[in-house]
Order: structure tokens, then sequence, then C-alpha cells
């Protein structure tokens, strides 16, 4: 992307502080919007990702971009001792913290305010690390990437859940329908700040997706590179791992 999105063109603010902020003043309805705006496909993906981790028998994971928590939740079912869901919103921690005590899940979860693209662990830590819906909100993506390969450990596994562009026809064309009019119509209903829907319908349209990704994991020094695009190539699981 040569042009940085960001969710407030006309504020001075970095990309990350208005993420953050953007986050926090949609927290409390962003759970419910997100299921209506995903049609409920959102969960299936997860549950996906949930199973890839299961398999690799992890005991530490790191939920990078967590927002109120639904994968660091599902992650409690596998063997994992140490979660760690980090996010730049508090709003959106706040929200997830309430789910975890609802669940009695606070001995295995930790929600932890922090920037992806400074994680505060040292190297070689996290036998698994999660992104879904968030490389594309980091202000510099390389170095997020990076800051994320220096914390996993050898043959780790890396697991990024990001929306992408369908390529075929007619579901290219019902995507830009559906992300350019629908989606923000949708959060202008339902959130308070109208501004924000519309970023996330920009940004997704604007991320690297697929074979482009595929690269700049790979500059990046991830190996075992691999895309799998989910319902008609509207979102993309990403696998990759650390030498």
């Amino acid at each position: 992307m040569s042009e940085i999105i960001k969710p407030y063109q006309d504020s001075e603010k970095g990309k990350k502080e208005q993420v953050a902020q953007m986050f926090d003043t949609i927290s409390e309805n962003y759970d419910g919007l997100n299921k209506v705006i995903s049609f409920g496909t959102d969960a299936k993906w997860k549950k996906k990702i949930l199973k890839m981790v299961q398999g690799q028998n992890p005991t530490t994971i790191l939920d990078i971009a967590t927002g109120t928590g639904d994968l660091a939740i599902l992650f409690a079912s596998t063997s994992a001792t140490e979660i760690i869901g980090l996010d730049i919103s508090q709003g959106m921690l706040d929200i997830g913290k309430k789910k975890i005590e609802a669940q009695k899940l606070q001995s295995k979860i930790q929600m932890v305010l922090g920037d992806g693209e400074n994680i505060p662990y040292p190297d070689n830590y996290f036998d698994t690390i999660t992104v879904a819906y968030g490389v594309r909100n980091f202000e510099n993506l390389e170095k997020g990437l990076s800051e994320i390969l220096r914390v996993l450990k050898p043959n780790g596994q890396f697991i990024i859940l990001e929306t992408s562009v369908p390529t075929k026809f007619p579901f290219k064309q019902g995507y830009f329908i559906y992300t350019n009019f629908v989606m923000p119509t949708i959060g202008k209903l339902f959130s308070k700040d109208q501004k924000a829907y519309k970023y996330l319908s920009t940004s997704a349209q604007n991320f690297p997706f697929g074979e482009a990704l595929n690269n700049i994991l790979r500059k990046i020094g991830f190996i075992d590179v691999v895309d799998l695009p989910q319902t008609m190539g509207v979102a993309t699981i990403y696998k990759a791992s650390k030498k």
C-alpha cells in the first residue's frame, strides 16, 4: 500500500493512535456488528484456526489484536497453559475481560494492553501466535511481522486470519458492492462512530492478500508460508513458521 489508510484522515494523530481510538469507540457494539457483517462466517473461520492450533499442542499462545478475546477464549480448550490476548484498545480488552470472567477462564487467559509492533515479551517465547483482522491495522506492517517472528519459537506456528478480495465473477463484484455500500451503512445504523466501518472496509480492500502477503512474510523471514482462501475468497487464513 502506497497510501497509509487511517480511520480519521482529517486527524493529525498517527495510525496506531487512531486505531486504538476507533476500537475504544466501537467496542460495545463490535461483537454484535461483526456477526451481522460477516453473516456468522467469522465464527467458522476461527474454529478452523482452533483446529490448526490444537494440532500443534502449544504451551504458550499469543493472540495479537485480540479485541474482545474471541480467539483467546477458543484457545482455552487447547493444551496451552499460558494464553495472552494483546491489544492496543483498552475498551476492547475490558469487554474481553468480562467475557473471560463469565466463563471463569481468568487463570488461563491474560488480557494485556500492548502494541503488536513492540511486543513486550522476550525472543523465542511463544509456540503459537495468531492475528485475526489485525495485521492491516499495523502502522508499519513489516515491523509488526518482524516483531512476531522475534517472539515466535523456532518451528513455532504463526496464523493470520484477514479479509481478502475475491477475484472471480460474480463474487468480486458482489464483494465490491457489499464493502462499499452495505457494510458502511450497517456501521452507520448501529455504531456511534460512522467513520470506523468505512475505514474497516477501505483498509480491507487495499491490504495485500494471497501471494502478495505470502511474499511479505517470506521477506521478513517466515518459512512454510501457505494461504488458504475462505468463503469464495472474502477472507484468507495464512500459515507460516520460523526456522
